[in-house]
């Protein structure tokens, strides 16, 4: 018997040996299998300074459409072609116009084929477009989604005062068999012999009627439609409230947006321009679904525009020293904030230093994984390293990693007088927290 049990404890060694080191056949069960199936308050990171920077895709300047600029040419010379901006699949092409009539900064958009041939006018008669250089096609090419308002409001009613907060919106004030009948009786009274009045002025190219029945605010809203003009979709219902940024989820699923009342907007802009600068807006970060549900991720006021991450998953902001990822899926969403002044400040000590003795010719000092001072103790004084300064720009292509730039900026009216300084990349690598 105990040469029986000699064996089978030998044999059972063995076994042991044999699969010590190798993964398991099969997966943990409950274990995430990747970090979009892990909340962002279960993320751990790694804060990594002064990396190389990222291969940040430059912004595309789209020249106009050749076919949409022909059209415009040839069978609409009273309307001025502002922009074109050709669907990712290259099939559709979204047009940004406006009359001499119009008032300044209010545009049009009418979607046309590839090909040059009008399709829809997108917007009602009695709204107008705002911020055109913020248009964007979802990734999937299947829907446009742009900012617009009530035209001629502008926040002012025609007295050029503010416009309350709580006056109802009017209605359009035509319609296209409004418009058809006054054609009529306009011709109507035209004496025997004399040319009617469409005869007698050239005609541009015809083109579809404008949709009706549009509900306008007088801020800017958030508005879609599908990849042929129709379905005109208005998302957000906030008067009072101004979407000036927003960019669409990898998956297309719905939009990460920045909005600020109208009253920060217009204290902001005044700002800027007693002291001469180029007015820079703020706004809170939101998600914003294709169905009209929109979830304010924060109460804080930035400057940074939102980022995806590329699942769809989570969207990064920054405020100042401080990143934050929210899960996109979650009601409400979950938060996440990365503490970074400390980091930034150890960092930018460790730059400083690097910067002086490059220019003394001296060697630096020894410095850990951070580029921070392997002997640093107490935190250095943020007004005497003049590497130190606030987040202003994120980017996030790889799921693990999420780069952010910190540098001074000064953006002038006068050109000469704009600084862009210590312009510095970081990242942070995010990884799952342990489990117990």
């Amino acid at each position: 018997m105990k040469v029986i049990k000699l064996i089978a404890c030998l044999q059972l060694i063995a076994i042991l040996l044999t699969s010590c080191g190798q993964p398991p056949a099969d997966p943990v069960v409950g274990q995430p299998a990747a970090l979009k199936d892990i909340s962002a308050v279960r993320l751990n990171y790694r804060y990594e300074a002064d990396v190389p920077p990222p291969e940040v895709p430059a912004a595309a300047v789209e020249e106009l459409h050749p076919a949409v600029r022909d059209a415009f040419q040839q069978g609409r010379p009273e309307e001025i072609l502002d922009r074109t901006l050709t669907s990712p699949d290259k099939k559709r092409v979204l047009a940004v116009y406006h009359q001499p009539t119009d008032l300044p900064n209010e545009f049009r958009l009418d979607m046309y084929s590839a090909d040059g041939q009008v399709m829809r006018r997108v917007i009602a008669d009695n709204m107008a477009v705002h911020f055109p250089d913020t248009i964007v096609w979802s990734p999937d090419s299947a829907n446009v989604a742009f900012v617009a308002m009530l035209r001629g409001a502008q926040g002012e009613t025609a007295d050029g005062v503010p416009m309350p907060e709580d006056t109802p919106t009017p209605a359009p004030t035509s319609t296209p068999e409004k418009e058809a009948s006054d054609g009529e009786n306009a011709n109507a009274n035209a004496e025997p012999g004399e040319t009617p009045a469409e005869e007698a002025t050239p005609q541009p190219a015809e083109t579809p009627a404008a949709p009706v029945g549009i509900l306008a605010f007088r801020s800017e809203q958030l508005y879609i439609c599908d990849a042929d003009g129709s379905s005109l979709k208005l998302l957000t219902q906030n008067e009072g409230l101004m979407y000036f940024y927003y960019v669409w989820a990898p998956d297309s699923s719905m939009l990460a947006a920045l909005a600020a009342t109208a009253r920060e907007w217009q204290y902001l802009e005044q700002r800027a321009k007693q002291a001469g600068q180029i007015f820079t807006p703020l706004g809170r970060p939101r998600l914003i679904e294709k169905n009209g549900r929109e979830r304010r991720l924060d109460d804080g006021l930035t400057a940074v525009r939102p980022v995806w991450s590329p699942d769809s998953a989570k969207v990064a902001a920054a405020f100042e020293t401080q990143v934050r990822i929210y899960d996109a899926d979650g009601t409400p969403p979950t938060q996440a904030a990365v503490p970074l002044r400390n980091d930034l400040l150890l960092s930018s000590q460790a730059f400083d230093k690097q910067q002086e003795s490059a220019l003394s010719g001296e060697e630096p000092a020894a410095e850990n994984s951070n580029n921070a001072p392997a002997t640093a103790t107490v935190l250095p004084d943020p007004s005497k390293l003049v590497s130190f300064n606030p987040i202003v720009a994120l980017y996030w292509d790889n799921d693990q990693i999420v780069y952010f730039q910190t540098a001074y900026l000064k953006r002038m009216l006068n050109e000469a007088e704009s600084v862009t300084s210590f312009a510095r990349w970081h990242r942070l690598i995010l990884s799952p927290q342990p489990t117990n």
